[in-house]
């Protein structure tokens, strides 16, 4: 397979609480109205992603595995997963609340729906001012039954919020109650899935007055406690990776692009992505240079072997799944 840095047509989806954020600040060419997700890199089905660039241009991710298999995904990958690619990449704006709600683990969604289940993190890219999120339980030993009683009266005293800025980063395992809140634009990591239990929608209608569907009592059965509220602490550092998020679905690292730095992939076995989140920098492969400007979104098949950034104040997100016996080796220079 020929590695080089590969770009994906993004799949934006119009949202009831999606605004302008993805079109005016990460330049996602669009006529709909509220747009609220743009996803980067997909293989949930009826939403396969189209490459846009390079020699594959044209083909779809689901074409590109089954091509190349494990000279994409990696060795390790490739057996746990098969022909299904296992993340699902985006950035979100949400003009208002998204609903609260609780995503199934593995073992619930493979049951309930055939699907992997939805571990997820976030980095907030932008905020407005007092912008926050729902993250969990306020009192972890709340009764899991209260989520069949929310409304508006004490939605507040029931879920813990959390306010947030640029930078802000957060881990929410499958289980855990969360919502983003209005005036954040996010970057999500999370599984190859689509499966979402709300609990409350802020009693919101659509132009129709209708409400959207509750699943109150897949959300009592999905929902478990968590003593952490979630968020990930690092510091940023120029040309070296500090760690956001090591679980057993993804590994995501950040960190800051100033002048050249050159990585080795030797021993990672896995593909690798990389969200600009601000600024833009080259990323050089085997000959083959693209340029990353804020709100886009690579993809490095495993085969390769080292990449060259050359950039000044790029903050780049790096994802990729880590199998127990790989070790991932960096040189800056």
């Amino acid at each position: 397979m020929k590695a080089y840095p590969i770009k994906f047509k993004p799949i934006l989806k119009e949202k009831i609480w999606g605004g302008n954020k993805l079109s005016k600040i990460l330049n996602k060419e669009t006529d709909l109205t509220n747009v609220g997700e743009s996803w980067e890199i997909s293989g949930v089905e009826g939403n396969i992603s189209e490459v846009a660039n390079g020699d594959y241009k044209g083909q779809s991710l689901n074409d590109l595995i089954k091509t190349y298999k494990s000279d994409l995904l990696g060795l390790a990958n490739s057996e746990r997963f098969g022909e299904e690619f296992p993340l699902l990449i985006k950035f979100l704006d949400a003009k208002t609340d998204l609903s609260v709600q609780v995503h199934p683990d593995d073992k619930m969604a493979k049951a309930q729906h055939n699907s992997f289940g939805k571990t997820e993190m976030w980095y907030i890219m932008d905020s407005d001012d007092d912008a926050d999120i729902v993250l969990g339980l306020k009192d972890e030993n709340t009764d899991k039954n209260v989520l069949e009683h929310i409304n508006a009266d004490n939605v507040d005293s029931i879920f813990n919020r959390e306010k947030v800025s640029q930078g802000d980063s957060f881990f929410i395992p499958a289980g855990k109650i969360h919502a983003i809140g209005a005036g954040v634009l996010a970057a999500e990591i999370q599984q190859t899935s689509d499966i979402t239990y709300r609990v409350y929608d802020w009693d919101r209608t659509d132009n129709t007055g209708k409400k959207r569907d509750l699943h109150t009592k897949q959300a009592i059965k999905a929902t478990k406690s968590f003593k952490s509220n979630g968020k990930c602490n690092y510091n940023l550092t120029s040309n070296k990776n500090s760690n956001l998020v090591s679980c057993d679905f993804f590994t995501t690292n950040i960190f800051e692009v100033k002048g050249l730095r050159q990585i080795n992939y030797d021993g990672l076995d896995s593909f690798v992505i990389y969200m600009c989140v601000e600024g833009e920098t080259k990323i050089a492969v085997d000959g083959h240079t693209e340029t990353l400007k804020m709100g886009e979104t690579v993809l490095l098949p495993a085969t390769m072997k080292t990449a060259l950034f050359n950039g000044r104040n790029a903050k780049l997100l790096e994802v990729y799944i880590k199998s127990q016996q790989s070790q991932h080796n960096k040189l800056a220079i």
